[in-house]
């Protein structure tokens, strides 16, 4: 097993790194809220009421994981029509099946997220901002708004932080009770999966703010299900899937881009908190084995030895060798594990 070191430790090893960038996944929300962003939880609140037996699906999987889920009905629909074309209604249903799994997803993701900022205390926003204060750029492959809460509050302290999420004021027309996308190259917090405050309107991508309305983004957020309008979220299963989805719009393609940009020169430093590189977001790493820059560092909850920890330790040495193999010419990739917990994300 490799050493662990803590959050500080870990982190000076790239003091002198010239940019370090930030990329969040899901254990950067359940550490604030374990009982609201953990599949489990999120199971037990999805309305599944107009197709009863996607319960049952979960259930023969013994898994409580949306995306393996979506995988499954996905591979099930191209497998069955190989093996009996004949039986195209029933790959319809599960091609069906599969963007209701996802709808739940993004439904009890808004069902169950903290109505208000101040549901958080401001001792945990402190606490947040100084750890996402450490970064150049922040991307997430969350779809909740905790980081954009967090950013937010800049009276709980003094530090100086400048999110740019790349959304301004739609031009000619400052009064629309939203701002939009406007492609800035100053960007440098990216939603790289969609979140659930960002829709596509297909002329625009445009993000639900307080201070347009008035009204709380979550009350927004809700009205906007209510109404059958769904956020733009990347949930599919597989990461081949998820790059035809990704390349199919314009703002998550340009954020996938920026990753992989700052994932280029070698003397940056990529720091991964709360995902556990999983096989289904390959696509977001391997802008890192397919970059040059040399230290990785990856946070680890809990013993080094449990299955998420050796299933995740493998995936990182893998984005190492990977970088030997097929970019023999850049700098080795450099992988340092720390104990999450003690980043103290949220206090």
């Amino acid at each position: 097993m490799p050493k662990v070191l803590t959050f500080q430790a870990a982190m000076d090893t790239v003091a002198s790194a010239s940019s370090r960038h930030l990329l969040l996944g899901n254990g950067f929300s359940i550490a604030l809220k374990p009982d609201i962003f953990s599949y489990g939880s999120l199971f037990e609140n999805a309305d599944f009421s107009k197709a009863t037996h996607i319960s049952a699906i979960f259930k023969a999987l013994g898994t409580h994981d949306f995306e393996i889920v979506i995988r499954r009905l996905q591979d099930a629909a191209v497998v069955l029509e190989v093996y009996e074309p004949s039986l195209g209604k029933l790959a319809k249903q599960l091609r069906s099946d599969c963007a209701a799994v996802k709808d739940a997803l993004v439904s009890a993701i808004a069902k169950r997220h903290p109505d208000r900022p101040y549901d958080i205390t401001a001792e945990q926003y402190v606490s947040c901002r100084r750890f996402l204060s450490r970064f150049n750029h922040i991307f997430t492959l969350n779809y909740d708004v905790l980081l954009y809460w967090a950013l937010m509050q800049s009276e709980v302290d003094k530090l100086q932080l400048l999110p740019d999420d790349g959304f301004r004021h739609p031009e000619g027309n400052p009064d629309l009770p939203y701002v939009s996308w406007q492609q800035a190259q100053s960007a440098t917090v990216h939603f790289l999966h969609g979140a659930l405050h960002l829709f596509d309107q297909e002329t625009e991508i445009i993000k639900y703010t307080w201070s347009k309305t008035d009204r709380a983004i979550v009350d927004q957020i809700r009205q906007a299900l209510d109404e059958n309008k769904y956020p733009l979220f990347v949930a599919e299963g597989t990461t081949e899937s998820k790059v035809n989805r990704i390349l199919h719009n314009a703002y998550l393609h340009k954020a996938l881009r920026s990753f992989e940009s700052c994932c280029n020169p070698s003397k940056n430093a990529v720091v991964i908190f709360g995902h556990s590189l999983a096989e289904n977001d390959k696509h977001v790493l391997r802008c890192i084995s397919y970059g040059a820059a040399s230290k990785l560092l990856v946070g680890l909850y809990g013993s080094v030895t449990s299955k998420e920890n050796r299933r995740a330790i493998e995936s990182a040495e893998h984005l190492s060798s990977l970088r030997k193999e097929k970019r023999g010419d850049r700098a080795p990739l450099n992988v340092i594990f720390y104990d999450a917990a003690s980043a103290h994300v949220w206090g």
